[in-house]
């Protein structure tokens, strides 16, 4: 299923912002701000699923939290379906809590361990009236075969269950208030390999029969590959690149993106030789003193004066993608150029390793059952 570009925006945020003090004593004005997510802006169409990744710690999760206002925001304006939910109370927020839905990375932690599974998926529904009390046992048989689970189960506690079966648990229970938007935060990360193809398969399977939207926070690239019709790249809070999948991943254009998709592990032919990584250099940056100019000057290759002092803003590409970089790399200009071997030739072309990770991915998929 393909979103709609024509569509009006689902979900829309313009130079979002939330910050922490940190340090901060009984003296007033004491404490240093910790900018976790700093003037970032991006819009999600219905019927898409945004992958968004970067290094832990740059304020994927905190963005995925304020998105959906279980953080409140500081500066900016955040728009849901149209409305300005920005400063909306708890109690103008009820409405949209139905259409918005949260999975956490941990799914043993999101679970009331002294709860069955049945009063767990149910409570939202008895919190938001949406279904008679008569109507609710035959609606969480529904949910339960929609994650693939027996309803037998419904009576049985989290602790009975593996990281998989607990990760489908908690699908269903956001999957109860109808959602139109999901946002999933690294919902596979704590999850085997072969659990985390069942769990991909999943999502996938639910976004062609319900018309979900998705935003997905994941480190593991291949899966947001997989999975993602367009990707944004964090770093130290800021949105540094965006746009549709397989043009940020075939040819980057952010030097940061290009570093984080050549760490990709790539299987090797035999007799091969190994790939060369580009190795960023310098120092990361304190995001409690982050640089005046250009957030990743310190490890970028290609620094310059103008990078140091000014700091680029996200601005769009002729090729539908958006990028915050003074200097971005050409369009045209593949990765495999910058990853040569000693002797002058290219040991291993990128776009080519980035596609064999994912048709590796999807053969995987495709022998999972769910």
């Amino acid at each position: 299923m393909s979103a709609d570009s024509t569509a009006a925006p689902l979900i829309e945020a313009e130079r979002l912002t939330k910050r922490y003090v940190v340090g901060r004593t009984i003296m007033p004005g004491s404490g240093r701000a910790l900018q976790a997510v700093d003037g970032v802006s991006l819009t999600v169409r219905p019927k898409e699923t945004l992958g968004l990744v970067g290094e832990s710690g740059c304020g994927k999760s905190t963005l995925g939290r304020c998105l959906t206002r279980l953080h409140d925001i500081d500066d900016g304006t955040l728009r849901f379906e149209g409305v300005d939910i920005t400063k909306s109370s708890r109690r103008e927020l009820r409405p949209f809590r139905r259409r918005m839905q949260m999975i956490f990375q941990d799914p043993s932690a999101s679970l009331n361990p002294r709860r069955r599974v049945g009063d767990l998926i149910a409570e939202p529904l008895h919190v938001h009236a949406i279904r008679s009390r008569a109507d609710i046992p035959a609606r969480l048989k529904e949910l339960m075969e929609l994650v693939g689970l027996p309803a037998a189960y419904l009576e049985r506690y989290p602790h009975e269950f593996s990281g998989g079966q607990r990760q489908r648990i908690g699908i269903a229970r956001a999957l109860a208030m109808e959602p139109s938007l999901i946002v999933a935060d690294e919902p596979v990360s704590a999850l085997d390999v072969s659990i985390q193809a069942q769990i991909v398969n999943l999502f996938m399977e639910l976004r062609e029969r319900l018309s979900l939207t998705y935003i997905f926070i994941a480190h593991d690239l291949a899966v947001v590959r997989h999975v993602s019709t367009r990707t944004a790249v964090m770093y130290l809070g800021s949105i540094v690149e965006t746009g549709p999948t397989d043009l940020v991943f075939d040819r980057p254009a952010h030097p940061y993106t290009e570093a984080l998709l050549s760490a990709i592990p790539v299987p090797r032919a035999r007799g091969a030789g190994p790939r060369e990584r580009i190795i960023l250099k310098g120092d990361l940056p304190s995001p409690l003193d982050p640089p005046a100019g250009c957030k990743f000057s310190t490890r970028c290759p290609f620094v310059s004066e103008r990078c140091r002092s000014e700091r680029p803003q996200l601005r769009p590409l002729p090729d539908g993608r958006s990028v915050a970089c003074h200097f971005p790399r050409q369009a045209s200009q593949d990765v495999s150029t910058h990853l040569r071997a000693s002797n002058g030739k290219v040991l291993v072309e990128h776009r080519t390793s980035i596609a064999s990770i994912s048709a590796a991915f999807g053969r995987k998929l495709r022998h999972c059952a769910l």
